[in-house]
Parts: C-alpha cells; sequence; structure tokens
C-alpha cells in the first residue's frame, strides 16, 4: 500500500504538469544528446546504477515461487523495465515542471526540495507532507528487503555447511529462516551501538558509511556473476541460445564494469566522506573478497565434499519438498 501511495502521489504530479503544460512548454530537450553529454553526468550515472541496487534480489525468493525457472526471469525482467521507464518519465515531467532551461538551477539552489516543489505546485502541500512521510516508509522497507535477502543467503550457507545449521531453522508457520533473521538483527544492534557509542552521526556517518561499501560490494558481485556465467557456459556442456550464454553476460560484464568504475570514482557522493574515509571504505570490498577467496582455498583442501557442492540444488527440489527444521 505505501508503495502505491508513493507511485499515486508521482503519478498525480505527472498529470498535473502534463494538463498545466509545464513552466514552459512540453519539450524533448531533455533526452537530446547534447543534454547528456555534459560536465558531472559520470556522477549523475553512478547514482542511476546505485538506485537500481536491489534488482537481482528476485533470484532469492525461488524457494516461495511456482515455477521459478519461469517466473524468476519475468518478474526481473519486468521490474527492471517498469523501473526505468518510470523514473525516466517522472523525472522528465520533473524536469517540464520548472523548464528545461531552469532546472539545472532549482536543482542547485535546492537538490533536497526539488520533487517536494514540484510536489507542492501540481498536487497541493498535502502531497508534498504526505510524500515526506512515505519516503521514511520507505527507507524502512528497503532496510526489511535487504534484511529478508541476507536471511536467505544465510539459509543458504547454512545448508552448504558453512554456518551453524541452526541459522538455518526454518519458522514452522510463517517457512522463513527466523533464526537467521534474529542472528542478524543481534549483529545489526551490536554495530548500531558502537557508533552510537563513538558518538557518530546516524545518517551522515551510520548509515552512509555503513551503505557505500555494501553498494559497492553488491555491483562488485553482479559483476562476477556476469563472468561466471560466461566461464560456466563456456566449460558446460547446453542446449541455450548464443544470448543466453555470450551475448547478455559480456554485455553485462562491459556495462557493470562501467558503472563499478563510475560509483568508484564518484564514492564521495554517496558517502559524504573526505577522501581517507572513502579510501577505506572503498578497500573493505576488495578486502572481503580477498579473505573470501581466501576461506575457499582453504575449505577446498580441508572440506572438499562442501566445496564442490556450492550453489547446487538438487533437481526436482520444490518447497513443499522440505521439511521445516523445527528442533
Amino acid at each position: 500500500m505505501l508503495l502505491v501511495a508513493e507511485t499515486g502521489i508521482l503519478l498525480l504530479l505527472a498529470g498535473g504538469v502534463l494538463l498545466d503544460g509545464g513552466a514552459s512548454g512540453l519539450t524533448l530537450d531533455s533526452f537530446a544528446p547534447a543534454a547528456v553529454a555534459v560536465p558531472g553526468m559520470a556522477a549523475v550515472l553512478a547514482c542511476a546504477f546505485a538506485a537500481f541496487t536491489g534488482f537481482e534480489s528476485t533470484a532469492i525468493y525461488r524457494r516461495e515461487a511456482r515455477d521459478p525457472r519461469r517466473t524468476i526471469p519475468r518478474a526481473t525482467f519486468i521490474a527492471v523495465a517498469f523501473l526505468g521507464l518510470f523514473y525516466a518519465f517522472i523525472v522528465w515531467t520533473v524536469i517540464q515542471a520548472y523548464g528545461s532551461d531552469k532546472v539545472v538551477q532549482a536543482a542547485t539552489d535546492d537538490a533536497g526540495g526539488l520533487f517536494f516543489a514540484a510536489i507542492t505546485t501540481y498536487v497541493g502541500g498535502w502531497a508534498a507532507d504526505l510524500m515526506h512521510v512515505l519516503i521514511v516508509s520507505s527507507v524502512i522497507a528497503s532496510l526489511l528487503a535487504f534484511h529478508n535477502a541476507i536471511n536467505r543467503y544465510t539459509l543458504s550457507l547454512t545448508e552448504e555447511g558453512l554456518l551453524p545449521p541452526v541459522l538455518g531453522r526454518i519458522h514452522p508457520r510463517h517457512r522463513s529462516p527466523y533464526l537467521a533473521g534474529a542472528a542478524q538483527t543481534a549483529v545489526g544492534a551490536v554495530v548500531v551501538a558502537g557508533f552510537a557509542l563513538a558518538g557518530a552521526d546516524p545518517y551522515t556517518q551510520l548509515l552512509l558509511w555503513v551503505n557505500t561499501p555494501g553498494m559497492i560490494g553488491l555491483m562488485a558481485l553482479q559483476l562476477l556473476a556476469a563472468a561466471a556465467v560466461l566461464g560456466y557456459f563456456r566449460r558446460a556442456r547446453h542446449q541455450e541460445g548464443v544470448w543466453r550464454t555470450v551475448v547478455a553476460p559480456v554485455a553485462a560484464i562491459a556495462l557493470l564494469g562501467a558503472a563499478l568504475a563510475l560509483v568508484t570514482a564518484n564514492v564521495e557522493l554517496f558517502s559524504g566522506a573526505g577522501t581517507g574515509t572513502n579510501i577505506v571504505l572503498v578497500s573493505l570490498v576488495p578486502a572481503v573478497f580477498t579473505l573470501g577467496v581466501a576461506l575457499a582455498l582453504r575449505l577446498r583442501r580441508t572440506r572438499p565434499e562442501v566445496y564442490a557442492r556450492f550453489a547446487a540444488e538438487p533437481e526436482g527440489e520444490t518447497p513443499a519438498a522440505r521439511e521445516p527444521a523445527t528442533r
């Protein structure tokens, strides 16, 4: 319902702008190549790429889905297409609300209030006030989505023998890894308490400093996954077409590599921190990756049977076939 309310207000804004004709008439000037190839566009693209982080999380719900081989890809493509088109349309209407020749100055004067001022003008003050509340609820929803995603990653790691089995217990009623969620909540509480004791600002330091390496890490994982797809299909026998086995992964590697480079080069936009802090935040990603590789190599040497079944899933397995580990 909250998402519907947010979308509804943005659509009301778009409708108001279209009916009113905007500040100086409706134009497509913002889509012209000359409007794209401008200084600072790399930073803008970095923010755009970061905004799409999380679309791949549909895959972690394959156990709850019927016919996941078909529904998961379909849901992913629909989500990406809808978000891309919707974001582009709404941003275009906001540009029209101010006028193509004045929107840059308006954003410079008050970047945080750009959308809210447009909503106030074309919809009403009540809608802007409601949107402020919905922005906060969206942050909570995003945190909940990440929480659920990490729970399912934890469940997968327990099933592969990499974490204590107790974390993989499934709730008998809700069919969710509830102890994994409790453990994650405890770890989060410790982190928050540490920042609080250090007197850190809850937004400019806790939120941004924790989110920045996580965002870069997710993009790096997406890049590695694309490379893994290409490598897998080069070695394995299959009946998939060239689009899935070569074209799509190569395009993903190129685009994700460019996106990761842009985000890393403009990391100060996401962290709000100085050079020294940014170096530490970015360095956490290769440091964790190196640690993971070292642990994987050690596991391959000491527990080869566990290493061999990484990411393996028995054929024909369905959610109903799993017995809840309630004890």
